[in-house]
């Protein structure tokens, strides 16, 4: 949740400062179009991800982490967009959404499929 609350602090800082996007704390991430999910709700399908992002862009790939032995998820996931900018308009809109009662994290990632 304190990262979740950082983040929030950090965009207003840069809302109230009028900072270019170019200058963007998102821009250090510019290089990538994928973003971490966490705090999951179980029972959420690959699915539901692409249902709940594709409000910010178009999802090209979706890692739902799951156990090798049982199959079910641990309740994170990596989301690889079409377009890095949709990163940017997830992790600030969906970061700190609840999710079937779960508070979910949202954050840019530099993850290796």
């Amino acid at each position: 949740m304190n990262n979740i609350r950082e983040i929030e602090r950090l965009n207003q800082r840069e809302l109230d400062a009028a900072i270019p996007t170019s200058a963007s704390w998102h821009n250090d991430w510019n290089d990538t179009a994928y973003i971490y999910i966490g705090g999951l709700p179980y029972e959420l399908s690959e699915g539901d991800i692409i249902t709940i992002f594709s409000q910010f862009g178009e999802p090209t790939h979706v890692n739902l982490v799951r156990d090798k032995d049982t199959g079910k998820s641990k309740g994170f996931a990596f989301l690889k967009y079409e377009d890095q900018r949709s990163t940017t308009l997830a992790v600030d809109n969906l970061g700190g959404a609840v999710v079937l009662g779960r508070t979910i994290r949202v954050d840019h990632t530099r993850y290796k499929p």
